[in-house]
């Protein structure tokens, strides 16, 4: 067991972490269980009764959620002629094509997410050896791939969530700051979790939804019930 500091240690003393709480309760105790001079970052873990090793049993998609992430994301976006304008005005942090290329190419990498135009594909493809070991490749299938510009960048500029289960059938996520408050991250959390039982593989077998945890960056866990989560989503 790693040796805990002593705001750490204060911070838990009394609290029975074994046991599995309502996602309220537990979204309660990591805001008062906070201690860092810094806003923390509230995350979820969530262990679901998937084979990742199986392609139809991979868990991979996003979410909007309802107050966001609490983080700024730079949104690079690859397109050319009124679509790079349609970027622009929603908010993309950067805009270009052959241009954004070359400066990948060369080392930079000053951005979170991207986005392209299909026909901007082939393009993009000259650096996705850069980007696809890093998660920045645009991807169709999280919907980063579209001629749907503006409201793809509106809703990545407004808290838009991509996740994907790891090779334990682990999905981790971020869910919000501290600063939220237990209320509003308690609706992000639900709002996670519905998102990931409509994306249930119908191989799946058993009980889906097996663990859930929350944490803040430098707090504890606290164990969510999830029998209590089942009645609370649709």
């Amino acid at each position: 067991m790693p040796k805990r500091g002593k705001n750490y240690r204060n911070k838990v003393e009394g609290i029975d972490r074994t046991i599995a709480r309502t996602i309220d309760e537990a979204c309660e105790h990591v805001v008062a269980s906070s201690y860092a001079s810094f806003d923390e970052t509230v995350d979820i873990a969530v262990k679901l009764g998937v084979d990742p090793r199986h392609a139809d049993q991979m868990v991979r998609s996003s979410v909007v959620l309802p107050h966001g992430t609490g983080k700024v994301t730079r949104v690079l976006v690859f397109a050319k002629g009124p679509k790079e304008a349609e970027a622009k005005e929603a908010g993309a942090d950067y805009v270009g094509s052959d241009d954004l290329v070359e400066k990948i190419q060369g080392g930079w990498l000053e951005f979170d997410k991207t986005v392209a135009t299909p026909d901007m594909m082939g393009t993009v493809g000259k650096i996705g050896r850069i980007l696809g070991p890093r998660n920045l490749m645009p991807n169709a299938k999280l919907g980063t791939v579209t001629f749907d510009i503006a409201d793809v960048v509106k809703e990545i500029k407004g808290g838009k969530l991509d996740f994907r289960v790891d090779k334990a059938g682990i999905v981790h996520a971020g869910i919000g700051k501290v600063s939220f408050g237990a209320q509003k991250l308690c609706e992000n959390a639900l709002s996670f979790i519905e998102r990931l039982v409509q994306l249930k593989p119908s191989t799946s077998k058993g009980v889906y939804l097996r663990t859930i945890s929350v944490s803040s960056t430098m707090g504890p866990g606290y164990k969510v019930d999830t029998l209590d989560i089942r009645t609370r989503i649709k």
